[in-house]
């Protein structure tokens, strides 16, 4: 693996694979709408002896992909982009309390638009680029297969995610799947309990290399059978 894209890359499940990517040697390429966060976390991997490249970039804004996936497919040494993380998300509100029903249009909006629409920019725009046997995954969870009270537009539009990636998966050549994390401890889930971002970072990297493709492919993998493959 020579060029991995990371999107939300300056904080929690993002950061914690970036760092863990460019240990590895990879070169990351990774965004964030704040540019000091994300160059903060070049910085660090740099001080590692990795290498990164720090984009400011919003996934809501399609320009800001493409060029994002330019910038990628030129960053490393053999061209194009063998890893893609569509790992950009937010949460409006605090998690499990904002029902569907109190949702306004416009949180209701902005977290599909990011969420969902987000995931479909960052696929769509990293083909073009993608090497023959690259790979896309999506972080996800439970909530967007069983809905559970309180998690309104949230668990829809990881619903959504995941549906872009079981169709893209249908359509490219290259695996696109869906990695659910489980619960883990981020900002975005207002540090709610559970796994450390470091804890599952290896899972990416497992399903950038190790996995087969074809397991990976259409399909939700969880920690379980992140597991069992990996004993």
């Amino acid at each position: 693996m020579n060029t991995a894209v990371v999107t939300g890359g300056s904080r929690g499940v993002g950061e914690a694979v970036a760092r863990l990517l460019a240990a590895e040697g990879v070169h990351v390429v990774l965004c964030a709408r704040d540019r000091d966060a994300v160059e903060s976390v070049v910085e660090a991997i740099e001080d590692d002896g990795g290498t990164a490249t720090a984009m400011r970039a919003d996934v809501r804004d399609e320009f800001d992909v493409e060029r994002l996936m330019e910038t990628a497919s030129r960053a490393g040494e053999r061209g194009g982009i063998d890893f893609v993380v569509a790992n950009a998300g937010v949460y409006h509100g605090a998690p499990g309390e904002t029902p569907l029903a109190e949702a306004s249009y416009s949180s209701f909006d902005d977290t599909l638009r990011i969420n969902g629409r987000g995931v479909f920019a960052t696929i769509r725009e990293a083909v073009p680029h993608l090497t023959d046997d690259a790979r896309v995954v999506v972080p996800s969870g439970a909530i967007a297969r069983e809905a559970k009270p309180g998690f309104g537009a949230y668990a829809v539009s990881k619903a959504t995610a995941e549906a872009v990636a079981r169709q893209f998966a249908a359509e490219l050549e290259q695996a696109v799947g869906v990695l659910d994390l489980g619960q883990v401890q981020t900002e975005l889930t207002n540090r709610m309990q559970g796994r450390d971002p470091a804890d599952v970072a290896p899972m990416f990297l497992w399903a950038a290399t190790e996995a087969d493709a074809e397991a990976i492919d259409g399909a939700v993998v969880g920690l379980r059978e992140w597991k069992a493959a990996t004993r």
